[in-house]
């Protein structure tokens, strides 16, 4: 499918209802979960390493589910990108302690890869009248990247900071007053990232939320968003107190601990069909 065609399939799908849309990628979903071999291998390789003590069956039944809302989220792009603003809005419900996003000083929202992420940051750029800013790797497709800007750049007083860029213009901003909307669990490879447990596991971590907090001098507020059956909840988490500390390891493992927290409430819309456990401590071999 060339781009122009996605982006006018995606246009016409923002207009269904949002129930026939969900259905429509609850269907995906399950084929996804048949034919995806190898992304259903990777899911199931995360989840018996952090759920040891599940049967077959439910691990099953909870990477099938993952599929499906994995699915679901991202035929939402489609109304998130392309729908009238107040649809979105109807869709889109802030709930928590957004006072921290709201007072003065720089903030660093801890945003991890729940399926519900890209909903979260449009709501976020949206209803929070501050300047925000996220970091956004290029992608190969010049049209493509021109429409996921497009898309992210929709609301709010919105800027995306290349990943290629480096370090300082993240630090620019935090220092000017804008939210970071930071997505840092994820597995990058050994050069940028420590080892610290998650789910019990030695797991390579970015280390990026305490480091930008500590050079930013900003506060961190998580923001935890949920699929639900009319379209999203982001939810705002009080900020954290005496964080960072001195100790990047462990505010790093903090924040893997508190995110384990998190996914124990919903662990079918946490991101498992990512190599979460790719990069193994030297002379482990590889868990998948």
């Amino acid at each position: 499918m060339t781009t122009a065609a996605l982006m006018f399939f995606m246009r016409q799908l923002a207009r269904l209802p949002l129930p026939v849309l969900r259905a429509l990628g609850a269907g995906v979903g399950r084929l996804l979960y048949a034919l995806a071999r190898k992304r259903r291998h990777i899911a199931h390789v995360n989840l018996r390493l952090c759920y040891p003590d599940w049967s077959e069956a439910r691990l099953q039944d909870v990477a099938r589910r993952s599929f499906v809302l994995f699915s679901q989220a991202l035929l939402d792009r489609a109304w998130l990108w392309h729908a009238p603003p107040a649809v979105v809005r109807r869709r889109l419900r802030i709930t928590g302690a957004t006072e921290d996003l709201t007072r003065p000083g720089a903030v660093v929202m801890f945003a991890p890869h729940f399926y519900g992420m890209d909903a979260g940051g449009s709501a976020v750029m949206d209803q929070i009248e501050r300047p925000a800013c996220t970091i956004y790797s290029t992608q190969s497709s010049a049209a493509v990247d021109a429409w996921m800007r497009a898309g992210r750049l929709r609301f709010g007083q919105a800027t995306l900071l290349s990943r290629q860029d480096g370090l300082k213009p993240i630090v620019r901003a935090l220092r000017e007053g804008q939210m970071l909307y930071l997505l840092p669990d994820m597995d990058l490879g050994p050069q940028e990232s420590i080892f610290v447990p998650f789910f019990g596991i030695p797991t390579a971590t970015v280390p990026s939320l305490p480091r930008f907090a500590k050079l930013g001098g900003a506060r961190v507020v998580p923001v935890v968003t949920r699929l639900t059956p009319d379209g999203y909840e982001v939810r705002v988490h009080p900020a954290w107190q005496d964080y960072p500390g001195n100790d990047v390891a462990a505010d790093t493992a903090r924040m893997n601990a508190e995110l384990q927290a998190w996914i124990d409430t919903m662990p079918e819309q946490y991101y498992w069909v990512h190599k979460r456990f790719k990069t193994r401590p030297e002379g482990e071999p590889s868990v998948y």
